[in-house]
């Protein structure tokens, strides 16, 4: 009996419909000029962690379960005496997403998270950097499901980078428009 490997909603979305529309739209020639998703940073800045290391550890391990993997700890490069910070302390926490868990958190975060954002109105469609990269913020992580509202001492913010192989901005926009971001009509 042969096993079937599951593969996400959002990554059958892509092979069978946006890449069409995406070659329809721009009249690519070739199935490789078609942009994609390259990876997904999230990034999770922990100021208040200077004052107690625990909440550097709490926010962490949230990142770690609304990644679905890993949180990489980002530490002080420098010692900045005003505000107490020492070299090498623990200040954020990171994760790449590439792959099927790029596609999954992606899923997640369009159909479950932002619809759970207070007063959201949308994605604003400015903010692309020039070379085909989006990035957006949230003001409290515990929009996403795998976190526990009773169990969360404090919120934190953190802020999610879409990164395509798209040229320009256009494509860029284009192509997560496809995806079902919800940008703001201007």
């Amino acid at each position: 009996m042969a096993t079937e490997k599951y593969s996400p909603r959002l990554k059958g979305e892509y092979h069978v419909r946006i890449r069409q529309v995406m070659k329809e739209k721009f009249g690519y020639t070739n199935e490789m000029q078609v942009p994609k998703l390259d990876k997904i940073v999230l990034n999770m800045g922990i100021g208040e962690a200077v004052a107690d290391s625990k909440k550097a550890a709490t926010a962490l391990k949230d990142l770690t379960a609304i990644a679905g993997q890993k949180a990489v700890a980002t530490k002080a490069r420098n010692s900045i005496a005003g505000f107490k910070l020492r070299e090498g302390m623990v200040i954020g926490g990171k994760v790449t997403l590439r792959g099927d868990q790029m596609y999954e958190f992606l899923d997640r975060f369009i159909t479950i998270a932002l619809p759970r954002v207070k007063d959201f109105r949308g994605l604003k469609g400015t903010s692309f950097d020039g070379r085909g990269n989006y990035a957006t913020g949230l003001k409290e992580h515990i929009v996403f499901p795998e976190i526990n509202y009773d169990q969360i001492d404090q919120m934190w913010g953190m802020d999610i980078v879409v990164c395509t192989t798209a040229k320009t901005d256009e494509e860029a926009k284009a192509l997560l428009t496809e995806f079902k971001f919800p940008f703001v009509k201007n």
